[in-house]
């Protein structure tokens, strides 16, 4: 596939390598973290917070998505992004993957709010946004045969496998230091991957009609 058929996982890409390549060279990229992750402990809260400009908290999902804390986060991420969403972009078109990445972000960023409000650690990286992405893949377009457990539909238990292979994944590489600034946000994950499944089916709709 021609980076022309996914331009927008592709710019995407591109943006976080390039983001992450000029953070690392100057020096800013702690800086960075803690001035655009997303801190659930912001919201609401006094916390002591460095002097100068901060990315305005409801902006933070969104500007965190950008931003790695090291270069196996940042590999492991793209790899997923460009082999899933690519796969994804041809089908259902840059508008709609733009829709599940945004929503997949905000969904992470939530869930890891709910599952720790007061957490004064930055959550950062491109997961949350590539859990959506995982998720309609597995739900939609996966070809690996599974069989149904009880009344679990069997492309619900495809999706559920490949969302716990997901999250292991990213257990393994935070616990091999691979993932650089912070913890790996499970809940993050989660959120971005429930989000995925419940998009999956509409967007398939907006794309192709009632069919």
């Amino acid at each position: 596939m021609k980076p022309q058929d996914a331009p927008l996982v592709t710019g995407y890409a591109l943006l976080c390598v390039v983001l992450f390549i000029l953070l690392w060279i100057t020096g800013y990229q702690v800086d960075a973290i803690v001035r655009a992750g997303f801190v659930p402990g912001r919201f609401g809260a006094d916390l002591i917070l460095p002097p100068g400009a901060m990315v305005p908290f409801a902006l933070t999902p969104l500007t965190s998505a950008f931003l790695h804390g090291g270069w196996l986060h940042l590999i492991f991420n793209m790899v997923m992004l460009l082999y899933i969403g690519r796969q994804l972009e041809a089908p259902l078109g840059s508008k709609a993957i733009a829709v599940l990445l945004l929503l997949g972000a905000y969904a992470g960023a939530l869930a890891q709010f709910l599952a720790d409000p007061q957490s004064a650690v930055p959550m950062i990286g491109a997961s949350g946004a590539i859990s959506a992405l995982v998720a309609v893949f597995a739900l939609i377009f996966s070809r690996t045969k599974t069989s149904a457990i009880g009344p679990i539909p069997a492309h619900w238990v495809r999706a559920l496998w490949l969302a716990a292979a997901w999250i292991l994944i990213q257990i393994a590489l935070g616990l091999s230091g691979g993932g650089g600034f912070g913890a790996i946000a499970i809940w993050a994950h989660i959120g971005g991957f429930l989000a995925g499944l419940a998009l999956a089916r509409p967007l398939l709709r907006w794309r192709f009609g009632a069919r």
